[in-house]
């Protein structure tokens, strides 16, 4: 005859066993974690830190800076003009003002445009400019990892805390610089966004 109890003891081994269970799986998970071997690349460093990248930025720099130039003086002429119609708001008559006022507003909204339009060209570029120095970070990155055996590499603005000597970043800034020869591990051991052209002021009214 089965003791009464039994049935109370089986149900008391269940979560025991699914415990155990979860503590060997844990320890066999953790165990083929623990033989990974884990890299971090700083990949926004390692593009725009090479020869290829700082190039690509004197570039985007200085179409930035000639373009503005222009849009400034043309922002300048614009702000002249408002500040002469409010001066001759008591001598034109009500149409000329008019007349005054709306082409004023026509070339501040064109202005405004050519600034829209320009920022738009300007990501463009630098997109256009970024491409292959990306991809050939990332195929210096993953060559690297199947050189030296690494399981993974992270980029390193993913993760918080990182030890130096896992960091791949210089050797990769190396690597891309020499022509895509193996930098050494040292002994011991993240389309930027382009400048945007600032925006013109508001528009006076009527």
């Amino acid at each position: 005859m089965h003791s009464p109890l039994w049935p109370a003891r089986l149900r008391a081994r269940v979560p025991r066993l699914a415990v155990l269970t979860f503590l060997a799986t844990s320890a066999v998970a953790l165990a083929a974690y623990a033989e990974m071997k884990i890299a971090v690349v700083d990949t926004q460093r390692a593009m725009m830190e090479t020869e290829d990248g700082l190039r690509m930025q004197a570039n985007l720099k200085k179409i930035f800076e000639t373009k503005q130039q222009e849009l400034d003086t043309k922002q300048k002429a614009l702000e002249s003009e408002r500040a002469d119609i409010e001066k001759q708001q008591g001598v034109l008559s009500q149409e000329a003002l008019q007349r005054r006022v709306a082409t004023w507003q026509q070339d501040m909204v064109a202005l405004q445009q050519t600034y829209v339009q320009f920022n738009q060209e300007l990501q463009a570029k630098q997109n256009e400019l970024t491409q292959p120095i990306i991809e050939k970070t990332l195929g210096l990155i993953r060559r690297l990892a199947t050189q030296d055996g690494y399981d993974v590499v992270v980029d390193k603005q993913a993760v918080p805390y990182v030890r130096s000597d896992l960091d791949l970043t210089d050797r990769i800034i190396t690597m891309y610089n020499g022509g895509g020869a193996a930098a050494p591990a040292p002994a011991d051991t993240k389309a930027p966004a382009a400048p945007k052209a600032k925006a013109p002021a508001a528009s006076p009214t009527k």
